[in-house]
């Protein structure tokens, strides 16, 4: 279905890709002949073991929900966040391709300390490179904290970028500024964004800045269906 769709490849996702284990792997293998990549979007918390065995099966890239500091992780997910940092780690070398997303919730995982720890761990676990994605939460069903003020995103993206990573991104309000991609080294604006839809893209086939030909680490190549289907989104 992904081939004759013209996709470029498969991600798993919606609800937790990891009890879709067995299925993962088929579909990865088949996937792989088909030339297509693979991607997988979790809350990372699997063996070290089933994440080896997902790269090998020909995952190429992943993404992270970090759901805030160990207390707030044991408190609401009854889990250790260490799991999860480790995982991240241990995807970077095996040569995955990296994201980290963050759900800021208002008196769960807002406060300077945590923002700050999540970003410094980033860094230290798979590096300055690997976007970080600060995202809004609205009240759902029986959680009612009042909406993520957008302030509060904007300081969490500030926070990780004076901790050294370079691409930092504020997720779920559309338009804003900081879903964009931006060059590091000279701040050109290199992808704009609306939601998932991509309205503009400056970055050479070379995979450089235009103004100041600093390499931009980006995964994918742009073409006009990927913007249609919404398919370019990593990175």
């Amino acid at each position: 279905m992904a081939a004759s769709s013209g996709c470029q490849g498969t991600s798993i996702s919606f609800n937790e890709p990891t009890l879709q284990f067995e299925y993962s792997l088929d579909v990865f293998r088949l996937a792989r002949q088909k030339g297509l990549y693979n991607n997988f979007v979790s809350n990372g918390y699997m063996t070290a073991d089933a994440l080896k065995m997902l790269r090998e099966a020909g995952m190429d890239a992943i993404k992270f929900d970090v759901k805030g500091g160990p207390e707030a992780v044991k408190r609401y997910c009854g889990a250790d966040v260490e799991v999860v940092w480790r995982n991240v780690g241990l995807a970077r070398r095996l040569g995955l391709h990296v994201e980290v997303v963050c759900l800021v919730i208002p008196g769960v995982n807002d406060d300077e300390e945590t923002l700050r720890g999540i970003a410094r761990r980033v860094l230290k676990e798979a590096g300055e490179d690997t976007p970080l994605h600060y995202t809004r939460y609205y009240p759902a069903y029986k959680f009612t904290a009042p909406e993520t003020p957008i302030k509060t995103l904007e300081k969490a993206r500030k926070i990780a970028v004076s901790e050294g990573l370079n691409y930092v991104y504020i997720g779920n309000v559309p338009g804003h500024p900081y879903e964009n991609t931006y060059c590091p080294n000279c701040g050109t604006l290199l992808i704009q964004r609306y939601g998932f839809t991509i309205t503009k893209y400056r970055i050479t086939k070379d995979k450089r800045c235009p103004e100041c030909g600093c390499k931009i680490p980006i995964v994918g190549e742009y073409t006009p269906s990927a913007r249609a289907k919404n398919l370019f989104w990593l990175f």
